[in-house]
């Protein structure tokens, strides 16, 4: 079955340029001009992957990007053309999955959107696991692999796409130690491209949601200087 990707950018010719190529990969296309009709159709065709830009009319990325996290997790790629560091952690900080600056090429758009669509246990193949195991409990934190939930004691904690990955993957392998170029080729799945700021602000998101205090993390640790771990809980 195809997958559904969703562009949205107020410039017509990149959402030519956009559509013909990822059509040519065999990709569904939607298309939209503006933030509001994002949303409208995101809500209502549920598609695998948006691709947003942010400067839009009537309704910009961001927004754009935090109502339909209050709604969905479809992992968003947002464009920008915008250079300052600010804008792509603000982007990062309200749900979305990734971001890609203009000028881009075609290959490093699609090798982000393969990557990004990549779902579930596809990503950590290389992990050997039970096969009885669907769920992983350390202390009060339970994640449920088959359905991609998430609790904390009755809690159940609303997860990003890309973030539920990071924690199932250090969890897997706890008191393993990943630098952040490692977790970009196992996690995102970019060998060549992506951002390391990308994990350190998925990592800070995903402790606000999990931890009891974010600043003093008890489950994803930093090894200073080395990278990150999931850290053992008495159960």
């Amino acid at each position: 079955m195809e997958k559904k990707i969703l562009v949205v950018d107020d410039e017509e010719p990149i959402v030519d340029i956009l559509r013909f190529n990822l059509k040519k990969e065999g990709y569904e296309v939607l298309e939209a001009y503006d933030g509001e009709k994002a949303v409208e159709i995101a809500l209502a065709e549920n598609p695998d992957l948006i691709l947003l830009d942010v400067m839009l009319p009537k309704m910009d990325g961001f927004t754009v990007c935090r109502k339909l996290r209050e709604r969905i997790s479809t992992p968003i790629l947002m464009i920008t053309a915008r250079e300052e560091e600010v804008d792509k952690v603000l982007g990062l900080a309200l749900g979305a999955d990734d971001y890609i600056t203009k000028p881009f090429s075609i290959r490093e758009l699609l090798a982000r959107v393969q990557a990004n669509l990549r779902r579930g246990s596809e990503g950590f193949s290389h992990i050997a696991t039970d096969a009885e195991t669907t769920s992983i409990k350390h202390g009060s934190l339970i994640i449920n692999i088959d359905k991609y939930e998430v609790k904390k004691g009755d809690k159940v904690i609303d997860l990003t796409l890309r973030e539920f990955e990071l924690l199932k993957f250090l969890a897997l392998q706890p008191e393993k130690i990943y630098s952040r170029e490692a977790l970009l080729e196992k996690v995102w799945g970019y060998e060549y491209y992506g951002d390391v700021r990308t994990v350190d602000v998925t990592v800070r998101r995903l402790r606000e949601k999990i931890e009891d205090d974010a600043s003093n993390p008890k489950y994803v640790v930093t090894r200073r200087g080395v990278g990150y771990y999931f850290a053992k809980q008495n159960q």
